[in-house]
C-alpha cells in the first residue's frame, strides 16, 4: 500500500516539474507541456523503468534538436527555435506507450516485472512494445537530427540517388548509425533502472541484457521504416523561391518524392506502431 501511495506523488513531481522546466526552455509549447504532463505521470506511475526511458528519449531528442541550430534553419522549411513541440507530436512520440504502460500497471499493479514468457507472455509482450515504441522514437529522432548535419549526401532509401539534405526518405550512413545508437540507449535505460526495480533471478536478470542489442535494432529498423514511408507516402519537394525542401506541392515547388499520403505525424505514428509490434513478438520469443 505505502508504494501505491508514494509511486504516483513522486510521478506527480517529476511530471510536474519536467513539464514547466520545458516549457520555459521553449522545448514544449504550452499544449505540449500539458500532454506531456499527463503523459509522463502514466510512465512513471505505471513503472520507473517505462519513466525512465520516456525522459531518455525526451532529453535526448530535445538536446540534439539544439545541435547545429543554424544549419537545421537554413534546411528545414518548418524549423521552429529549440525543436517546439505541441501536443499533437506529444502524444505521438508517446500516446502509444503510455496505453500500453497503463495496461501493464493494470495486470502487474505497482511491481516491475522482469521479461519472463513463462511467467507472463503478455506482460512481456507489452514491456516489449513500451521498449520498441521508445527505441524507434529515438531511432527516428536522432537520425533526422544527426544525419542532416552528415557531409555526406543523403540518398533516397528506395532509389540510393542522392537527394537535397531535409528530403523525406533519404539516409546517410551516419543517420543510420545514430539510430542504432539511439535504441541501444533506450535498452541501456530499461536495463539499469531496471536492475534496482525488479526481483528476478540472477539467471534472468543476466538474459534481461539482450534487451540492448534488440533496442539498437529497433532503433534501426524503425529509422528504417521512417524512411521508407518517408519516400513513398509522404511529399517531399524543393521549393525554387525559398531553396529549401518542403512538405506540401506547390507552384514554386519542384517534386522530389513521395505522394502526400501521409503528414510527418502520420508517418511517425505508423513507424512506431509496426516497430512496437515487431519489438513485442520478438521479446516473446527471446525472453
Amino acid at each position: 500500500m505505502e508504494k501505491a501511495v508514494i509511486q504516483p506523488l513522486i510521478a506527480l513531481l517529476i511530471s510536474s516539474l519536467i513539464a514547466i522546466t520545458s516549457y520555459k526552455r521553449k522545448s514544449l509549447d504550452f499544449s505540449g507541456a500539458l500532454a506531456g504532463f499527463v503523459v509522463m505521470t502514466l510512465h512513471f506511475a505505471a513503472g520507473y523503468r517505462f519513466g525512465a526511458i520516456l525522459l531518455v528519449f525526451f532529453f535526448t531528442s530535445s538536446k540534439l534538436t539544439k545541435v547545429g541550430e543554424e544549419k537545421k534553419r537554413r534546411l528545414d522549411a518548418d524549423f521552429k527555435e529549440g525543436g517546439q513541440r505541441n501536443w499533437i507530436q506529444v502524444l505521438s512520440n508517446s500516446g502509444i506507450a503510455a496505453v500500453l504502460a497503463v495496461m501493464i500497471w493494470r495486470l502487474t499493479g505497482w511491481q516491475d516485472k522482469c521479461l519472463c514468457s513463462k511467467e507472463s507472455t503478455l506482460i512481456t509482450y507489452l514491456i516489449g512494445g513500451i521498449i520498441g515504441h521508445y527505441s524507434c522514437c529515438n531511432g527516428d529522432t536522432w537520425s533526422s537530427e544527426i544525419g542532416v548535419l552528415s557531409d555526406a549526401q543523403p540518398r533516397l532509401i528506395t532509389t540510393f540517388k542522392p537527394v537535397q539534405r531535409g528530403t523525406n526518405g533519404g539516409v546517410t550512413k551516419l543517420g543510420l548509425l545514430a539510430a542504432t545508437a539511439a535504441g541501444s540507449v533506450i535498452g541501456l535505460a530499461f536495463v539499469l533502472v531496471g536492475f534496482f526495480t525488479t526481483k528476478c533471478t540472477y539467471d534472468l536478470a543476466l538474459k534481461q541484457l539482450l534487451v540492448i542489442p534488440l533496442s539498437a535494432l529497433a532503433g534501426l529498423v524503425g529509422s528504417l521504416i521512417d524512411s521508407l514511408l518517408g519516400a513513398t507516402l509522404q511529399f517531399s519537394g524543393f521549393c525554387t523561391v525559398r531553396k529549401k525542401v518542403v512538405g506540401r506541392p506547390g507552384p514554386t515547388v519542384k517534386k522530389i518524392s513521395g505522394l502526400g499520403i501521409l503528414d510527418n505525424n502520420a508517418v511517425n505514428l505508423v513507424s512506431i506502431l509496426l516497430t512496437t509490434l515487431l519489438t513485442s513478438i520478438a521479446c516473446t520469443y527471446i525472453f
